[in-house]
């Protein structure tokens, strides 16, 4: 074997590790090694949110400088025990009827995964062959606008929702904008879904016209946020909490508490900022998994 290959076994698992040397994330020196230890580290927390989601990945095998490609099929070589799901492609790029999706359940797979450069980790709102259990609202600030104003708007739509006994745990994306997990039940389709997160966006335009927009058009939106309620459509995905993502450095989905919300919205560090691999290391260490209520289930949506 190659000197810059070796086998580690894995909960079981033989599984062949190469390049570990290779930097990723070249302004802060951050290598694939370490992008395997984190995504190792942090899979006690990460893996209930991947568990039974098909799974979108973004690889960057020459960095986060170098190309990237979304991959929803499983690649070629893909290991028999890796669990892989078929499912239709409505809107494929590609013409596909169906895709071959990888679902992480394990941390064999997470490692495998982070070894092919792997670095982004996303997910639908459902669980396979069930309606979605999730709602997220996608807060996306057009500068001037920042993590200050989306953490404004956050407070703003966790009041709402909360009028319809809507529980938000809130994340940043780990680039400039925000989400809200909303957990529902489980029962309504994601058209349903899709119309509630419009009608409740469109509520906060009206009545926050100067910070906040509904519609995708970007002339409409410098210098507010954009709620992308289109974000529980059935063929969005949206970045798993403690995915890496591709930045300068190697920052991650952060969940936060809605205190850290408050500070970010009066324009206090640290909320609004993006938090790096070791820092929310720390976090769960600290504070364990802040966003474990979403996978307990919630309420059927009001509807309109």
């Amino acid at each position: 074997m190659p000197a810059d290959r070796f086998r580690v076994d894995v909960e079981g698992r033989s599984l062949e590790l190469s390049n570990l040397d290779k930097v990723l994330f070249p302004a802060a020196g951050f290598t694939k090694g370490e992008v395997i230890d984190y995504y190792t580290r942090i899979s006690t927390v990460l893996l209930p949110h991947l568990r039974d989601r098909a799974l979108t990945r973004i690889r960057y095998p020459n960095g986060v400088d170098g190309g990237s490609f979304f991959e929803k099929n499983a690649p070629a070589a893909t290991p028999d025990w890796v669990r892989t799901e078929t499912l239709p492609a409505p809107g494929s790029s590609k013409g596909r009827e169906t895709i071959d999706y990888v679902v992480a359940d394990d941390l064999p797979t997470l490692v495998w995964l982070a070894n092919l450069a792997a670095l982004e980790l996303h997910t639908p709102q459902w669980k396979v062959g069930e309606h979605p259990d999730m709602m997220v609202v996608d807060l996306d600030p057009g500068a001037p606008a920042a993590l200050k104003q989306c953490c404004q708007v956050a407070m703003l739509m966790r009041d709402r929702l909360a009028d319809d006994g809507v529980d938000s745990y809130p994340k940043t994306s780990g680039k400039k904008g925000m989400q809200l997990c909303c957990p529902i039940a489980g029962t309504q389709s994601s058209d349903d879904v899709s119309a509630y997160a419009k009608r409740i966006a469109q509520e906060l335009e009206r009545a926050h016209p100067k910070l906040v927009v509904s519609k995708m058009a970007k002339n409409l939106r410098p210098g507010k946020v954009f709620i992308d309620w289109s974000q529980n459509n059935a063929a969005k995905t949206t970045v798993a909490p403690y995915s890496l993502r591709a930045q300068s450095v190697p920052s991650v989905s952060t969940p936060l508490t809605w205190d850290e919300v408050e500070a970010g919205a009066a324009g206090k560090r640290p909320a609004a900022k993006p938090y790096t691999a070791g820092e929310v290391l720390k976090r769960v260490e600290k504070s364990g998994d802040l966003l474990a209520p979403i996978l307990d289930g919630g309420p059927e949506l009001p509807e309109g």
